[in-house]
C-alpha cells in the first residue's frame, strides 16, 4: 500500500526522489524502473554528499533518483532528515521521499530463496538481522511521502506501482513497436513476441508476372487482397493487436517485435507486414518495419515446394 501519492512537480523545479527500504523489499527493482522512466538513478550513494552533488555545476533538470540503505556509508537516519529537511527548503528542488517495506517472513523467504546474506546479520540468523534493520530504519519509514508494502508484491507488481506514481505522462507513449517479414525457409525470426504465419493465403510465387515482384509491388497487394481469408484474418489480427499494445505498454515493455511470416519471405508477409504498419499508425502508434529475406533469392527454390 502507499501512505501517499507522489504529486505532479512544478516544471520549475527539479524532482528528486529519496528511495530507501528494508534489504529485500525491491529497491533495486524500484531504481531499475525508474531509469526506464528516464530519471538519472545512483544507488548507494553517500547521502551525505548529496548537497555536493546537488550544488555541482550543472545544467542538469532531468528527474533524479537517489537510492541508500543501511549498507551506505554514514546511514545516520536522524542525520539523513535533518539533511533532507535542507533540501525541502531549496525552491529549486521538488523532493520525494520513497519507503518500502516489507514483512519479516517474507524478507526472510527472500533471502533463503537467493541465497543471499542479510547485511546486518553479521553471523546472526537471518530474522535477527532484518528485525536489526527495522528498528533501524523506523524513522525513515515514518517521515517517508510515499510508503509501499511489498509483502504481497511480485516484481511485475511493485514496477507497475512505481511506474503508477512516478512515469512522466509522456512515459505512456514509450512502447517501440516494430513490425518485421521473414521466410520460414530461413528459419523464424528468434527474438520475435508475436509470430503469425500467413502461408494460408494463396501464393502469389504461382501467378505469371507476380514472382518476381514483391509484397511492396501493387499487383502483389491485389492478388492478396482478393484472397477470401485475407480481409477477415488481417482484421481479426489488426484488432489484437490494438488489444495487446497498450496492455504491453502498461506492463512497463519497452519494446513489441511482431513478425509475419510466409515461405520465402517476399510477398505475402512483406505485403501483411506493411499493411498492418499503416493500421497501427492510424491507431497512433509509430512502429518500424522490417523486411528480413526481402531481398534474398536464395529461397525461391523453396518457395514453389510448399504452401
Amino acid at each position: 500500500m502507499t501512505a501517499a501519492t507522489a504529486s505532479p512537480p512544478s516544471p520549475d523545479k527539479r524532482p528528486l526522489l529519496l528511495v530507501t527500504g528494508l534489504a529485500g523489499a525491491g529497491k533495486s527493482t524500484a531504481l531499475a524502473v525508474l531509469e526506464d522512466l528516464g530519471w538519472e538513478t545512483i544507488d548507494n550513494f553517500p547521502v551525505r554528499m548529496l548537497k555536493r552533488l546537488l550544488t555541482a555545476a550543472d545544467d542538469t533538470r532531468g528527474p533524479l533518483a537517489i537510492g541508500f540503505d543501511s549498507r551506505t556509508r554514514g546511514f545516520v537516519p536522524a542525520d539523513i532528515i535533518a539533511l533532507v529537511k535542507d533540501l525541502s527548503a531549496r525552491p529549486d528542488l521538488a523532493l520525494t521521499s520513497l519507503f518500502l517495506d516489507c514483512a519479516g517472513g517474507e524478507l526472510e523467504r527472500r533471502f533463503n530463496e537467493t541465497r543471499r546474506r542479510h547485511p546486518m546479520a553479521d553471523g546472526r540468523p537471518v530474522q535477527e538481522g532484518i528485525a536489526a534493520e527495522r528498528e533501524l530504519l523506523e524513522p525513515l519509514r515514518r517521515w517517508a511521502d510515499v510508503l509501499i508494502d511489498t509483502t504481497a508484491m511480485t516484481s511485475n507488481d511493485l514496477q507497475g506501482k512505481i511506474r503508477e506514481l512516478f512515469a512522466p505522462p509522456e512515459a505512456e507513449a514509450a512502447l517501440t513497436v516494430t513490425i518485421s517479414s521473414f521466410g520460414f525457409a530461413r528459419g523464424m525470426p528468434p527474438l520475435a513476441d508475436l509470430v503469425f504465419d500467413m502461408r494460408f493465403l494463396d501464393n502469389p510465387h504461382w501467378v505469371p508476372g507476380l514472382k518476381e515482384q514483391t509484397g511492396q509491388d501493387a499487383p502483389v497487394g491485389e492478388h492478396i487482397e482478393k484472397d477470401p481469408a485475407f480481409g477477415e484474418a488481417f482484421t481479426r489480427i489488426r484488432d489484437l493487436l490494438l488489444l495487446l499494445l497498450p496492455r504491453y505498454a502498461a506492463q512497463g515493455k519497452p519494446y513489441v517485435h511482431i513478425a509475419f511470416g510466409c515461405t520465402g519471405g517476399r510477398h505475402r508477409s512483406v505485403y501483411t507486414a506493411e499493411t498492418m504498419a499503416e493500421a497501427l499508425r492510424g491507431a497512433g502508434f509509430s512502429p518500424t518495419v522490417r523486411h528480413r529475406n526481402l531481398g534474398s533469392r536464395a529461397a525461391d527454390a523453396i518457395e514453389g515446394d510448399r504452401p
